[in-house]
């Protein structure tokens, strides 16, 4: 029998640019009565981590190009924000009905590149992180260094997805397990070899996590315990599909 438990972390307070965020999060663990144990996973919120890295744009800093202006005032939007989403893009997929989603310079392709104004103070915008593996790496090794146990590390952030409504949580950032488990190849109960069974690990941990963060509640990270993972090098660029294989680009 797979038993695995779901716990969310309250942090203290809200994350500011500079903190410790591993800090906060272990600290935050340890009020609750719990330690890390080897093999945990820890989810994070890409909102935190970027507030940690100081990955935070001041609306009023930035000058709105021509494009900006006319998609803006086309759909009720404020200038300076849209420019900053074309500027976090390196390919605009779609601009239409106000709707602007972008693949941005580390290959997710989503609503607004990940620029996000929600739970962020007025008139400030939250980027992405610049590489949210090796966030993920710099908490899996500060958690390694403080307290000598072996956890992985996921940060995560809230996606739409093509052909369903709604949004769920997705891996950006990996640390420590394989967030693609090949199984091709495999027998199934039949006998029979599995042809394209390939589990997105990473994003189903991290929509797991995100039941217990939503929205509101101050939750910023989640620690999964019980399931089980072989330690690896991993990036999650693993769950990025290439362009050549991607039937809708």
């Amino acid at each position: 029998m797979c038993e695995m438990t779901i716990r969310g972390i309250a942090v203290q307070r809200e994350v500011q640019p500079g903190d410790p965020l591993t800090e906060l999060i272990t600290r935050s663990l340890q009020s609750i009565g719990q330690n890390w144990q080897n093999g945990d996973i820890l989810v994070v919120a890409q909102k935190a981590v970027s507030k940690a890295e100081g990955r935070i744009v001041h609306l009023d800093e930035i000058k709105p190009s021509g494009l900006a202006r006319r998609w803006a005032q086309r759909y009720g939007k404020d200038p300076r924000f849209v420019e900053v989403v074309l500027q976090q893009a390196h390919r605009i997929v779609r601009m239409e009905k106000g709707i602007l989603i972008g693949e941005t310079l580390h290959g997710f392709v989503c609503a607004n590149c990940g620029v996000d104004q929600s739970n962020t103070e007025e008139g400030t915008a939250v980027l992405l992180p610049l590489d949210p593996d090796e966030s993920a790496r710099q908490i899996q090794r500060s958690i390694l260094e403080s307290c000598g146990k072996k956890i992985a590390c996921i940060v995560s952030d809230s996606f739409g997805r093509p052909w369903r409504e709604g949004l769920v949580a997705v891996a950006l950032g990996v640390a420590g397990l394989r967030p693609l488990l090949d199984l091709r190849g495999q027998p199934d109960r039949q006998g029979r070899n599995l042809t394209a069974t390939l589990p997105a690990v990473g994003d189903e941990l991290a929509a797991a996590a995100g039941l217990v963060m939503g929205k509101a509640e101050g939750i910023p990270a989640v620690v999964i315990r019980g399931f089980r993972f072989e330690p690896a090098q991993s990036s999650g660029k693993a769950l990025l599909r290439a362009p050549e294989n991607d039937l809708f680009r």
